[in-house]
């Protein structure tokens, strides 16, 4: 994939990660592992300035407004700051050297001058005051435009309605200790009538004990048969759906809680001259701010007051994901400026993953979409991370093996922000002496998912076991249906996720041929799913009924088998049931397929359900031309007949599809995977394990100019 075409994938998942994150509160990623798709973006964009488009995440704060709302228009936007992965003190210093060399200060100038603050977890709201009084509460949507949600947030005590005004003035928490340490005194210019318009910026959480005593009282809900009642994944979710409820009842029954941070527009005050003294003046307005902040100066105070929060951070009463740290003199802060959505003058410093110790009750094993078998371990809940972690994944079989994680066994538990908590270790000198024997998947299991009760496989080399009956097992219905349904599948245009999603979890889907038994009625009376709708998919699923063998197999997930190879053996068997019915030997004939996929799809159509599943769709009309085979089938033709090319990386002129298009016009073929067979390599730029392995094998590489030297000398044979 070309820098152009992961750019784009990469927006496009960042968008959808993006609004399940911000607009439906229901992330799918670990923060982890957003910030890696986001760096990666970034650096793309930064080495291709031409891939830079108006609608990139990088340019601007994902979300959007949701329905049942009233839109905000933020007259300052609400910008997002930049995230500093780098979790040592070493984080502190790669940004203070930023803030130095864009100040252009030199050694012998004095160190500069931070605030540095928490870095809550949870939802951030604007706040706007007009003469001194709360007329609006929004969240920060996507950047420009949020919600409105004042009436949620008149519930929330710790908000005042009214400023006090002039602020009241005290001693900062913040710079208690510094050599600076001043009282703001009242100035002048405070003047005794409220601004017009006074924005003040936070964020809206819930302490950690409030969290759980609200799940305490959704749990004894959920208990008694009250309907539509859950718990709560963790504080910052249970927030943010708080502030966004249609109805003010429910968030009035939320425990919120709020912390001031910054302003947003401000018209008719002069603002204080550092971010210190301009959170002493919030705080003095009547508005909560939290006092673990301090005024620290260069890299070692920066680093210094990380260490100190780390530290004590399980002792808060609240979750925090890192530290922010800003330039503290506004005056530094306009020179700076912003780049892109962030200020220069100001980033976010993460926490390494946290770890907790507790024991093993069992070790359960789960199937996901794709087969995978993973081991999970069900602990005794222990708060890490900022939540309570009663399971955590063992990863896979190896891994327990590795580790020699056993039941009763005293276990290292990590959970860092949203990642799947993980067992990292044992405490070996506290295993009990009724500890279970050392695990092992296959015996566990019998040999046969836990689901679907089909047997368990796992190729050679690999560590991860997985089942067997991908057309017919629940765990992976969905993920099948939708790889059955894609373009280069059998091409039902329309049948998405969220479609699926609805089908499946209906039960009026089990299996695939249950697609093709669907009828007008069953389709309307899905939620938000018009007549016209169904009858378009009624009749592409009955268009996609004419196929070829080459996309019905790739189509059934065959594992291993992609479109290159499923055309292969279509190709060389011409008919199903010539190759449901191959003995390995036969595989193995067909060109680019090894042992590995010989046995994968040996292994699929030995499994009864996976025929069963065939011969239903066959039954509903599924059909496909069949022809003799190889045996009898034309021989490839052209000046390269018989070579096998691999394409891999980005080539300099040439698209994938093109060089693919002139090698196999020259008689060759082109396959997905290095092996004995493979002729030619042909690699461009980020060439990745392709490239390794064709070297390791000795296997002939040609960049694209090599490429095209090789197709213009080769003649036509005779």
């Amino acid at each position: 994939m070309g820098p152009a075409e992961r750019a784009a994938a990469l927006r496009a998942e960042l968008h959808r990660h993006a609004e399940a994150y911000y607009v439906h509160d229901e992330p799918q990623i670990p923060d982890a592992e957003y910030d890696k798709l986001f760096q990666e973006l970034q650096a793309i964009e930064a080495a291709h300035p031409d891939l830079l488009t108006p609608d990139s995440p990088t340019q601007r704060v994902i979300g959007k407004v949701l329905p049942g709302f009233q839109p905000v228009r933020h007259t300052v936007p609400m910008l997002s700051i930049r995230t500093e992965t780098d979790t040592q003190a070493s984080g502190a210093a790669t940004f203070d050297a930023r803030v130095r060399r864009e100040l252009q200060l030199g050694d012998e100038d004095a160190p500069v001058e931070y605030a540095a603050e928490l870095k809550f977890d949870g939802l951030a709201i604007n706040l706007r005051y007009e003469a001194g009084v709360l007329v609006q509460a929004a969240t920060r949507g996507d950047g420009e435009t949020g919600e409105d949600v004042t009436q949620n947030v008149r519930t929330m005590r710790q908000v005042p309605l009214r400023l006090h005004w002039p602020p009241r003035t005290g001693a900062s928490s913040a710079d208690r200790g510094s050599a600076k340490a001043k009282a703001r005194p009242r100035e002048e210019g405070d003047a005794a009538v409220p601004p017009a318009v006074l924005e003040v910026r936070g964020e809206v959480y819930i302490r950690r004990d409030e969290f759980e005593a609200l799940n305490e009282r959704q749990r004894a809900l959920i208990a008694a048969g009250a309907k539509n009642e859950k718990t709560f994944v963790n504080p910052r979710n249970a927030a943010a759906g708080a502030i966004r409820q249609l109805d003010p009842a429910i968030a009035a029954r939320r425990p919120l809680s709020f912390f001031a941070y910054g302003l947003g527009d401000v018209q008719g005050w002069e603002i204080p001259p550092t971010q210190s003294a301009l959170l002493d003046a919030i705080a003095g307005m009547g508005l909560p701010v939290s006092p673990e902040r301090a005024v620290v100066e260069g890299a070692d105070g920066l680093a210094e007051f990380h260490a100190r929060v780390g530290a004590k951070r399980d002792s808060f009463a609240f979750d925090i994901d890192g530290v922010v740290y800003k330039v503290n003199a506004r005056a530094l802060q306009q020179r700076l400026g912003f780049v892109s959505r962030e200020p220069r003058w100001a980033v976010a410093h993460k926490y390494p993953a946290q770890e907790q110790l507790t024991k093993v009750r069992d070790i359960d094993v789960q199937v996901g979409r794709t087969g995978k078998l993973t081991p999970v371990a069900k602990l005794e809940p222990v708060f890490v991370g900022g939540t309570t972690v009663s399971n955590a994944t063992l990863h896979n079989d190896e891994e327990v093996r590795r580790k020699d994680v056993r039941i009763g066994d005293t276990v290292i538990v990590r959970r860092a922000g949203d990642v799947i908590p993980e067992v990292v270790g044992i405490v070996l000198e506290r295993r009990p002496a009724e500890a279970s024997a050392p695990f092992d998947l296959y015996a566990r299991l019998s040999g046969k998912c836990p689901i679907c009760a089909s047997a368990i496989t796992r190729e050679e080399g690999e560590v991860d076991w997985r089942c067997s009956g991908g057309l017919f097992c629940p765990a992976q219905r969905k993920q099948a249906i939708l790889h059955f349904a894609q373009r280069r599948a059998l091409d039902i245009e329309g049948l998405g996720e969220r479609l699926v999603d609805q089908l499946v979890d209906s039960g009026t889907v089990r299996t695939l041929p249950d697609f093709y038994k669907l009828d007008l009625a069953q389709l309307i009376a899905l939620e938000r799913y018009g007549e016209k709708s169904a009858a378009n998919l009624l009749e592409r699923l009955e268009r996609s009924k004419r196929t070829t063998l080459a996309r019905f197999l790739y189509g059934l997930g065959i594992r291993h088998v992609g479109e290159t190879t499923a055309k292969d053996l279509a190709q060389h068997f011409g008919a199903l049931d010539r190759l449901m019915d191959a003995p390995l030997d036969a595989l193995l004939e067909v060109p680019d397929v090894g042992p590995i996929v010989a046995q994968s799809v040996r292994t699929f159509f030995d499994q009864p359900h996976n025929r069963e599943v065939v011969e239903q769709l066959r039954g509903v009309g599924v059909t496909w031309p069949e022809e003799p085979g190889a045996a009898v089938a034309k021989p490839a033709a052209g000046p390269l007949a018989g070579k096998t090319f691999v394409l891999t990386g980005t080539l300099p002129v040439l698209t994938r599809d093109e060089a693919k298009a002139m090698i196999e016009s020259a008689g060759a073929k082109v396959s997905g995977s290095v092996s004995k067979k493979t002729d030619y390599v042909v690699a461009g730029s980020e060439a990745g394990s392709k490239l390794a392995k064709a070297q390791e094998l000795g296997t002939t590489v040609l960049d694209e100019a090599g490429l095209l030297e090789l197709l213009a000398k080769a003649e036509p044979s005779a």
